[in-house]
Protein backbone atom coordinates (compact mmCIF):
# COMPACT_ATOMS: atom_id res chain seq x y z
CA UNK A 1 0.00 0.00 0.00
CA UNK A 2 1.20 3.53 -0.75
CA UNK A 3 2.14 5.93 2.06
CA UNK A 4 -0.62 8.06 0.53
CA UNK A 5 -3.38 5.52 0.56
CA UNK A 6 -2.26 4.04 4.03
CA UNK A 7 -2.40 7.56 5.66
CA UNK A 8 -5.59 7.62 4.22
CA UNK A 9 -7.10 4.76 5.17
CA UNK A 10 -5.86 5.27 9.26
CA UNK A 11 -6.60 8.57 8.87
CA UNK A 12 -10.72 7.93 7.59
CA UNK A 13 -10.98 6.03 10.81
CA UNK A 14 -11.20 9.42 12.85
CA UNK A 15 -14.32 10.46 11.37
CA UNK A 16 -16.10 7.96 12.97
CA UNK A 17 -13.93 7.87 16.10
CA UNK A 18 -15.49 11.85 15.89
CA UNK A 19 -19.20 10.12 16.49
CA UNK A 20 -17.65 9.55 20.26
CA UNK A 21 -16.68 13.36 20.67
CA UNK A 22 -13.18 12.15 20.17
CA UNK A 23 -11.40 15.40 18.50
CA UNK A 24 -8.38 15.26 15.77
CA UNK A 25 -6.08 15.82 18.20
CA UNK A 26 -7.26 13.54 20.77
CA UNK A 27 -6.98 10.84 17.25
CA UNK A 28 -3.48 12.14 16.15
CA UNK A 29 -2.46 10.79 20.05
CA UNK A 30 -4.39 7.62 20.12
CA UNK A 31 -2.46 6.97 16.85
CA UNK A 32 1.14 7.38 18.56
CA UNK A 33 0.50 5.16 21.66
CA UNK A 34 -0.96 2.52 19.55
CA UNK A 35 1.23 3.12 16.58
CA UNK A 36 4.84 2.64 19.27
CA UNK A 37 3.31 -0.74 20.73
CA UNK A 38 3.12 -2.01 17.40
CA UNK A 39 6.76 -1.09 16.62
CA UNK A 40 7.86 -2.33 19.12
CA UNK A 41 6.12 -5.57 19.01
CA UNK A 42 7.75 -5.78 15.50
CA UNK A 43 10.83 -5.31 16.87
CA UNK A 44 10.93 -7.24 20.60
CA UNK A 45 14.86 -7.67 21.06
CA UNK A 46 15.35 -3.80 20.65
CA UNK A 47 12.90 -3.06 22.94
CA UNK A 48 12.59 -4.19 26.91
CA UNK A 49 9.24 -3.59 27.47
CA UNK A 50 6.59 -4.25 30.45
CA UNK A 51 5.29 -7.74 29.84
CA UNK A 52 1.71 -6.12 30.03
CA UNK A 53 2.70 -4.24 26.91
CA UNK A 54 2.03 -7.38 24.24
CA UNK A 55 0.65 -6.32 21.32
CA UNK A 56 -0.65 -10.36 20.45
CA UNK A 57 -2.72 -10.00 23.61
CA UNK A 58 -4.21 -6.37 22.44
CA UNK A 59 -5.00 -7.55 19.08
CA UNK A 60 -7.21 -10.92 20.63
CA UNK A 61 -8.48 -9.02 23.86
CA UNK A 62 -12.14 -7.37 23.24
CA UNK A 63 -14.59 -5.49 25.39
CA UNK A 64 -14.13 -4.85 28.76
CA UNK A 65 -10.54 -6.84 28.83
CA UNK A 66 -9.58 -4.58 26.06
CA UNK A 67 -9.80 -1.31 27.25
CA UNK A 68 -8.33 -2.77 31.16
CA UNK A 69 -5.18 -3.84 28.98
CA UNK A 70 -4.66 -0.96 27.14
CA UNK A 71 -5.32 1.47 30.20
CA UNK A 72 -2.75 -0.32 32.39
CA UNK A 73 -0.32 -0.74 29.27
CA UNK A 74 -0.08 3.08 29.52
CA UNK A 75 0.48 3.30 32.43
CA UNK A 76 3.00 1.27 32.81
CA UNK A 77 4.95 2.62 29.71
CA UNK A 78 4.15 6.22 31.76
CA UNK A 79 6.23 4.60 34.95
CA UNK A 80 9.41 3.20 32.38
CA UNK A 81 11.36 6.65 32.32
CA UNK A 82 13.34 7.58 29.44
CA UNK A 83 11.96 7.85 26.17
CA UNK A 84 8.54 6.21 27.31
CA UNK A 85 8.46 8.23 30.21
CA UNK A 86 7.88 11.57 28.13
CA UNK A 87 5.89 10.35 24.78
CA UNK A 88 3.70 7.97 27.56
CA UNK A 89 3.68 11.00 30.70
CA UNK A 90 -0.08 11.39 31.79
CA UNK A 91 -1.10 9.43 28.53
CA UNK A 92 -4.97 8.18 28.94
CA UNK A 93 -7.28 6.02 26.45
CA UNK A 94 -9.46 8.39 24.69
CA UNK A 95 -11.36 5.74 22.99
CA UNK A 96 -14.30 4.30 25.31
CA UNK A 97 -15.76 2.46 22.83
CA UNK A 98 -13.73 -1.05 22.68
CA UNK A 99 -15.35 -2.03 19.45
CA UNK A 100 -13.95 1.22 17.79
CA UNK A 101 -10.71 0.52 19.46
CA UNK A 102 -10.27 -2.68 18.25
CA UNK A 103 -11.02 -1.59 14.46
CA UNK A 104 -8.69 1.37 15.26
CA UNK A 105 -5.81 -1.62 16.51
CA UNK A 106 -6.56 -3.95 13.42
CA UNK A 107 -6.09 -1.01 10.80
CA UNK A 108 -2.51 -0.74 12.19
CA UNK A 109 -2.09 -4.30 12.53
CA UNK A 110 -2.76 -4.84 9.39
CA UNK A 111 0.98 -3.54 7.88
CA UNK A 112 4.36 -3.70 9.11
CA UNK A 113 5.40 -0.40 9.91
CA UNK A 114 9.41 -1.34 10.90
CA UNK A 115 9.96 -3.32 8.00
CA UNK A 116 10.42 0.38 6.40
CA UNK A 117 13.19 2.40 6.85
CA UNK A 118 12.88 5.95 9.24
CA UNK A 119 11.97 8.02 6.05
CA UNK A 120 8.70 6.24 5.00
CA UNK A 121 7.57 5.71 8.85
CA UNK A 122 8.30 9.02 9.23
CA UNK A 123 6.72 10.40 6.12
CA UNK A 124 3.66 8.60 7.31
CA UNK A 125 3.55 10.37 10.38
CA UNK A 126 4.20 13.45 9.48
CA UNK A 127 1.42 13.16 6.74
CA UNK A 128 -0.63 12.32 9.14
CA UNK A 129 0.50 15.24 11.59
CA UNK A 130 -0.36 17.11 8.28
CA UNK A 131 -3.61 15.87 8.16
CA UNK A 132 -4.46 17.11 11.97
CA UNK A 133 -3.29 20.58 10.93
CA UNK A 134 -5.58 21.01 8.10
CA UNK A 135 -8.51 19.64 10.07
CA UNK A 136 -8.00 20.94 13.66
CA UNK A 137 -8.05 24.53 13.65
CA UNK A 138 -3.85 24.74 14.44
CA UNK A 139 -2.92 25.35 10.46
CA UNK A 140 -0.99 28.28 11.42
CA UNK A 141 1.52 26.41 13.88
CA UNK A 142 2.42 23.92 10.75
CA UNK A 143 4.69 25.77 9.08
CA UNK A 144 4.41 24.68 5.20
CA UNK A 145 7.26 21.56 4.90
CA UNK A 146 8.43 23.86 1.28
CA UNK A 147 9.12 26.86 3.29
CA UNK A 148 10.93 24.61 5.71
CA UNK A 149 13.14 23.29 3.45
CA UNK A 150 14.17 26.30 2.04
CA UNK A 151 14.77 27.85 5.08
CA UNK A 152 17.19 24.93 5.53
CA UNK A 153 18.71 25.49 2.44
CA UNK A 154 19.32 28.84 3.10
CA UNK A 155 20.59 27.83 6.77
CA UNK A 156 23.41 25.14 5.81
CA UNK A 157 23.13 23.56 9.41
CA UNK A 158 26.95 21.47 9.91
CA UNK A 159 27.34 17.95 11.43
CA UNK A 160 28.41 19.59 14.62
CA UNK A 161 25.87 22.69 15.09
CA UNK A 162 23.73 22.99 17.55
CA UNK A 163 20.02 23.66 16.49
CA UNK A 164 17.34 24.80 18.65
CA UNK A 165 13.18 25.75 18.34
CA UNK A 166 11.52 27.60 21.17
CA UNK A 167 8.42 26.45 19.91
CA UNK A 168 8.85 22.95 18.50
CA UNK A 169 5.41 22.26 17.90
CA UNK A 170 5.22 18.97 16.27
CA UNK A 171 9.43 19.05 15.12
CA UNK A 172 9.26 20.43 11.58
CA UNK A 173 11.96 22.54 11.89
CA UNK A 174 13.86 19.75 13.62
CA UNK A 175 13.29 17.27 10.52
CA UNK A 176 13.88 19.60 7.21
CA UNK A 177 17.40 20.15 9.27
CA UNK A 178 17.94 16.42 10.00
CA UNK A 179 16.51 15.64 6.13
CA UNK A 180 19.62 18.42 5.31
CA UNK A 181 22.21 16.69 7.51
CA UNK A 182 21.54 13.36 6.12
CA UNK A 183 22.27 14.02 2.50
CA UNK A 184 26.35 14.62 3.80
CA UNK A 185 28.55 11.76 4.44
CA UNK A 186 28.44 11.62 8.07
CA UNK A 187 31.07 9.70 10.61
CA UNK A 188 29.40 7.52 13.07
CA UNK A 189 30.49 9.94 15.63
CA UNK A 190 29.16 12.82 14.14
CA UNK A 191 25.34 10.48 13.54
CA UNK A 192 25.07 9.99 17.40
CA UNK A 193 26.11 13.56 17.34
CA UNK A 194 22.94 14.37 15.37
CA UNK A 195 20.87 11.11 17.23
CA UNK A 196 21.39 13.01 20.45
CA UNK A 197 22.83 16.26 20.96
CA UNK A 198 22.12 17.82 17.88
CA UNK A 199 18.35 19.63 18.62
CA UNK A 200 16.97 21.44 21.78
CA UNK A 201 13.16 22.35 21.57
CA UNK A 202 10.84 23.58 24.10
CA UNK A 203 6.73 23.19 23.73
CA UNK A 204 4.59 24.30 26.14
CA UNK A 205 1.60 22.09 25.38
CA UNK A 206 2.50 17.94 26.88
CA UNK A 207 0.16 16.71 24.19
CA UNK A 208 2.31 18.15 20.95
CA UNK A 209 5.86 17.55 22.85
CA UNK A 210 4.72 14.24 22.94
CA UNK A 211 3.67 14.07 19.35
CA UNK A 212 7.23 15.82 18.57
CA UNK A 213 9.26 13.35 20.51
CA UNK A 214 7.33 10.79 18.33
CA UNK A 215 8.33 12.20 15.43
CA UNK A 216 11.93 12.76 16.38
CA UNK A 217 11.90 9.09 17.19
CA UNK A 218 10.37 7.25 14.02
CA UNK A 219 12.87 9.49 12.11
CA UNK A 220 16.15 8.19 14.07
CA UNK A 221 16.34 10.95 16.56
CA UNK A 222 16.71 9.48 20.48
CA UNK A 223 16.01 5.86 21.71
CA UNK A 224 14.39 4.39 24.35
CA UNK A 225 17.36 5.15 26.77
CA UNK A 226 18.55 8.84 25.76
CA UNK A 227 15.92 10.91 24.82
CA UNK A 228 16.32 14.23 22.42
CA UNK A 229 16.32 17.01 24.37
CA UNK A 230 12.69 18.47 24.28
CA UNK A 231 11.66 20.12 27.15
CA UNK A 232 7.73 20.68 28.09
CA UNK A 233 7.71 24.05 29.37
CA UNK A 234 7.20 28.03 28.23
CA UNK A 235 10.41 28.82 26.66
CA UNK A 236 10.20 32.13 27.66
CA UNK A 237 10.45 31.39 31.31
CA UNK A 238 13.16 28.15 31.22
CA UNK A 239 16.02 29.03 33.54
CA UNK A 240 19.84 28.52 32.27
CA UNK A 241 18.75 28.20 27.91
CA UNK A 242 22.47 26.85 27.26
CA UNK A 243 23.61 29.00 23.95
CA UNK A 244 22.61 27.42 20.11
CA UNK A 245 24.47 27.70 17.24
CA UNK A 246 20.77 27.78 15.10
CA UNK A 247 17.56 28.76 15.72
CA UNK A 248 14.61 28.09 13.85
CA UNK A 249 11.28 29.01 14.45
CA UNK A 250 7.65 29.49 14.01
CA UNK A 251 6.21 31.17 17.27
CA UNK A 252 2.96 31.22 18.16
CA UNK A 253 0.82 34.39 16.93
CA UNK A 254 -0.91 36.62 19.62
CA UNK A 255 -1.20 37.98 23.18
CA UNK A 256 0.57 36.40 25.47
CA UNK A 257 -2.05 33.73 27.93
CA UNK A 258 -0.04 33.71 30.06
CA UNK A 259 3.29 35.90 32.30
CA UNK A 260 4.41 38.39 30.74
CA UNK A 261 8.02 38.76 30.49
CA UNK A 262 9.34 42.32 31.70
CA UNK A 263 12.87 44.18 31.75
CA UNK A 264 11.82 46.07 34.43
CA UNK A 265 12.72 44.85 38.05
CA UNK A 266 9.39 46.49 39.62
CA UNK A 267 6.80 45.52 37.29
CA UNK A 268 8.02 41.89 37.19
CA UNK A 269 6.83 42.03 41.44
CA UNK A 270 3.72 42.27 40.09
CA UNK A 271 1.57 39.82 39.26
CA UNK A 272 1.25 38.38 35.81
CA UNK A 273 4.81 39.39 34.86
CA UNK A 274 8.29 37.70 35.08
CA UNK A 275 11.66 38.35 34.95
CA UNK A 276 13.33 39.09 31.29
CA UNK A 277 16.24 41.42 32.23
CA UNK A 278 17.94 40.80 29.36
CA UNK A 279 15.34 41.69 26.99
CA UNK A 280 15.11 45.33 25.17
CA UNK A 281 11.32 46.41 25.77
CA UNK A 282 8.37 44.69 28.13
CA UNK A 283 5.23 43.20 25.68
CA UNK A 284 2.05 41.29 25.75
CA UNK A 285 2.93 40.14 22.43
CA UNK A 286 4.17 36.58 21.59
CA UNK A 287 6.07 37.44 18.91
CA UNK A 288 7.93 40.41 19.89
CA UNK A 289 8.89 38.39 23.15
CA UNK A 290 9.94 35.17 21.06
CA UNK A 291 12.23 37.29 19.16
CA UNK A 292 14.02 38.78 22.02
CA UNK A 293 14.46 35.66 23.60
CA UNK A 294 15.45 34.05 20.52
CA UNK A 295 18.58 36.57 19.75
CA UNK A 296 19.85 35.66 23.47
CA UNK A 297 19.59 32.26 22.83
CA UNK A 298 22.23 32.24 19.93
CA UNK A 299 26.15 32.41 20.43
CA UNK A 300 28.31 34.80 19.18
CA UNK A 301 27.73 34.41 15.36
CA UNK A 302 25.18 32.30 15.74
CA UNK A 303 22.25 32.40 13.22
CA UNK A 304 18.26 32.21 12.88
CA UNK A 305 15.22 32.22 10.65
CA UNK A 306 12.12 32.84 12.17
CA UNK A 307 8.93 32.74 10.69
CA UNK A 308 6.80 35.86 11.90
CA UNK A 309 3.28 37.75 10.67
CA UNK A 310 2.98 40.76 9.27
CA UNK A 311 2.02 42.83 12.41
CA UNK A 312 5.41 42.25 13.85
CA UNK A 313 6.99 44.67 10.62
CA UNK A 314 4.96 47.43 11.12
CA UNK A 315 3.11 47.84 14.59
CA UNK A 316 4.36 50.94 16.75
CA UNK A 317 5.40 50.95 20.76
CA UNK A 318 7.60 48.07 21.73
CA UNK A 319 7.48 47.05 18.21
CA UNK A 320 9.41 49.82 17.36
CA UNK A 321 11.74 49.42 19.94
CA UNK A 322 12.34 46.23 18.49
CA UNK A 323 13.47 46.73 15.15
CA UNK A 324 15.38 49.50 16.31
CA UNK A 325 17.49 47.59 18.05
CA UNK A 326 17.63 44.57 15.59
CA UNK A 327 19.62 46.67 13.18
CA UNK A 328 21.50 48.38 15.71
CA UNK A 329 22.53 45.50 17.79
CA UNK A 330 21.90 42.00 15.47
CA UNK A 331 22.61 41.48 11.82
CA UNK A 332 19.30 41.25 10.51
CA UNK A 333 20.32 40.64 6.68
CA UNK A 334 17.29 38.83 5.27
CA UNK A 335 13.80 39.30 4.64
CA UNK A 336 11.15 36.82 2.92
CA UNK A 337 7.86 38.19 2.31
CA UNK A 338 5.35 34.62 2.10
CA UNK A 339 1.95 34.79 -0.25
CA UNK A 340 -0.90 34.49 1.39
CA UNK A 341 -2.83 31.37 1.31
CA UNK A 342 0.13 29.07 2.40
CA UNK A 343 -1.34 27.86 6.32
CA UNK A 344 -4.37 26.15 6.56
CA UNK A 345 -5.60 28.84 9.54
CA UNK A 346 -6.77 31.74 6.92
CA UNK A 347 -5.31 35.33 7.29
CA UNK A 348 -1.99 33.82 8.36
CA UNK A 349 0.72 37.08 6.60
CA UNK A 350 3.96 35.75 7.37
CA UNK A 351 7.27 36.61 6.57
CA UNK A 352 10.86 35.12 7.79
CA UNK A 353 13.64 37.21 9.06
CA UNK A 354 17.22 36.17 8.76
CA UNK A 355 19.57 37.33 11.08
CA UNK A 356 23.41 36.39 12.96
CA UNK A 357 24.51 37.66 16.22
CA UNK A 358 27.44 39.67 14.87
CA UNK A 359 29.00 42.73 16.63
CA UNK A 360 28.28 45.65 14.96
CA UNK A 361 31.96 46.08 14.27
CA UNK A 362 32.09 43.10 12.46
CA UNK A 363 29.56 43.51 9.96
CA UNK A 364 30.36 43.88 6.05
CA UNK A 365 27.72 45.75 5.24
CA UNK A 366 24.78 48.05 6.46
CA UNK A 367 21.90 46.32 4.37
CA UNK A 368 18.77 44.56 4.14
CA UNK A 369 18.05 42.33 1.49
CA UNK A 370 14.09 42.01 0.72
CA UNK A 371 12.85 38.97 -1.80
CA UNK A 372 9.03 39.52 -2.31
CA UNK A 373 7.43 36.40 -2.89
CA UNK A 374 3.93 37.47 -2.22
CA UNK A 375 2.77 40.57 -4.52
CA UNK A 376 1.23 38.76 -7.52
CA UNK A 377 1.86 35.16 -6.29
CA UNK A 378 -1.32 32.96 -5.82
CA UNK A 379 -1.52 29.89 -3.45
CA UNK A 380 -4.04 27.73 -1.46
CA UNK A 381 -2.84 24.92 0.89
CA UNK A 382 -4.91 22.50 -1.42
CA UNK A 383 -5.49 23.40 -5.15
CA UNK A 384 -1.97 25.12 -5.47
CA UNK A 385 0.35 24.50 -2.72
CA UNK A 386 3.76 26.48 -2.16
CA UNK A 387 6.22 24.14 -3.22
CA UNK A 388 9.85 24.34 -2.32
CA UNK A 389 10.28 25.16 -6.12
CA UNK A 390 8.37 28.22 -6.03
CA UNK A 391 11.12 29.58 -3.28
CA UNK A 392 14.42 27.82 -4.98
CA UNK A 393 14.85 31.87 -7.15
CA UNK A 394 14.87 32.70 -3.10
CA UNK A 395 17.09 30.48 -2.22
CA UNK A 396 19.69 30.72 -4.97
CA UNK A 397 19.63 34.63 -4.30
CA UNK A 398 20.47 34.47 -0.81
CA UNK A 399 23.30 31.89 -1.15
CA UNK A 400 25.01 33.98 -4.22
CA UNK A 401 28.25 34.51 -2.56
CA UNK A 402 28.16 38.19 -4.05
CA UNK A 403 24.01 39.15 -4.14
CA UNK A 404 23.35 40.95 -6.82
CA UNK A 405 19.42 42.86 -6.70
CA UNK A 406 16.96 41.49 -9.79
CA UNK A 407 14.83 45.02 -9.08
CA UNK A 408 16.67 47.87 -11.15
CA UNK A 409 14.64 50.93 -12.57
CA UNK A 410 14.64 48.98 -16.21
CA UNK A 411 13.31 45.72 -14.30
CA UNK A 412 10.64 47.05 -11.80
CA UNK A 413 8.99 43.38 -11.34
CA UNK A 414 12.44 42.06 -9.59
CA UNK A 415 11.58 40.42 -6.21
CA UNK A 416 14.95 40.42 -4.94
CA UNK A 417 15.80 44.18 -3.48
CA UNK A 418 18.16 45.88 -1.02
CA UNK A 419 17.69 48.58 1.39
CA UNK A 420 20.49 50.19 3.42
CA UNK A 421 19.69 50.60 7.44
CA UNK A 422 19.70 54.48 7.11
CA UNK A 423 17.00 54.04 4.79
CA UNK A 424 15.23 51.98 6.69
CA UNK A 425 15.53 53.68 9.59
CA UNK A 426 14.28 57.15 7.99
CA UNK A 427 10.62 55.19 7.54
CA UNK A 428 7.95 56.02 9.87
CA UNK A 429 8.19 53.74 13.04
CA UNK A 430 11.10 52.05 11.62
CA UNK A 431 8.72 50.04 9.14
CA UNK A 432 9.91 46.82 7.64
CA UNK A 433 6.68 46.11 5.43
CA UNK A 434 8.46 46.82 2.42
CA UNK A 435 6.60 46.74 -1.16
CA UNK A 436 7.76 47.92 -4.41
CA UNK A 437 5.84 46.14 -6.55
CA UNK A 438 2.85 46.49 -8.39
CA UNK A 439 0.19 44.25 -8.23
CA UNK A 440 -0.57 43.55 -11.95
CA UNK A 441 -4.39 41.94 -10.91
CA UNK A 442 -5.56 45.27 -9.89
CA UNK A 443 -4.38 46.62 -13.37
CA UNK A 444 -5.51 44.67 -15.88
CA UNK A 445 -8.93 43.25 -15.23
CA UNK A 446 -8.16 39.80 -17.86
CA UNK A 447 -5.38 39.16 -15.74
CA UNK A 448 -7.78 38.43 -12.35
CA UNK A 449 -6.49 34.73 -10.78
CA UNK A 450 -9.93 31.74 -11.01
CA UNK A 451 -12.67 33.18 -9.07
CA UNK A 452 -12.05 30.17 -6.16
CA UNK A 453 -8.24 31.35 -5.86
CA UNK A 454 -9.76 35.07 -5.71
CA UNK A 455 -12.75 34.26 -3.45
CA UNK A 456 -9.66 32.35 -1.03
CA UNK A 457 -7.61 35.57 -1.34
CA UNK A 458 -10.54 37.78 -0.08
CA UNK A 459 -11.36 35.45 2.82
CA UNK A 460 -7.35 35.67 3.77
CA UNK A 461 -7.11 39.11 3.48
CA UNK A 462 -10.34 39.88 5.24
CA UNK A 463 -8.78 37.42 8.16
CA UNK A 464 -5.24 39.09 8.15
CA UNK A 465 -6.57 42.77 8.82
CA UNK A 466 -8.75 41.38 11.78
CA UNK A 467 -5.31 39.42 13.05
CA UNK A 468 -3.29 42.31 12.74
CA UNK A 469 -6.15 44.69 14.32
CA UNK A 470 -6.51 42.30 17.23
CA UNK A 471 -2.04 42.19 17.85
CA UNK A 472 -2.24 45.72 17.48
CA UNK A 473 -4.80 45.93 20.28
CA UNK A 474 -3.23 43.52 21.97
CA UNK A 475 0.34 45.40 21.90
CA UNK A 476 -1.17 48.19 23.38
CA UNK A 477 -2.29 46.54 26.31
CA UNK A 478 1.08 46.98 27.99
Amino acid sequence: MTTNNLVQKIWSFCDTLRDDGLGYNDYLEQLTYLLFLKMADENKNKYNLPNICDWTSLVANKGGKLLDQYERILKALADSGGMLKKIFSGAQNKIHDSSKLQRLINLIDEENWTSTGFDIKGEIYESLLQKNAENSGAGQYFTPRSVIQAIVECIKPQPSETIADPSCGTGGFFLGALEYLNRKKLTNEERDVIRFDTFHGWEIEKATARLCLMNLYLHGVGDLKKTPDIQVTDSLKAKDTKKVKIVLANPPFGKSSSDIPTNDIKMSEKEGYFLREDFWVTTSNKQLAFIQHIVNMLEENGRAAVVLPDNVLFEGGAGEVIRRKILEEVNLHTILRLPTGIFYAQGVNANVLFFNKKQVSKRKNKDVWFYDYRTNVHHTPKKNPLSFNSLKQFVECYNESKRKETWAKASPQGRWRKYSHEEILARDKVNFDITWLKDESSIDMDALPDPDILIAEIIDNLETVLNNLRNVRDSISV
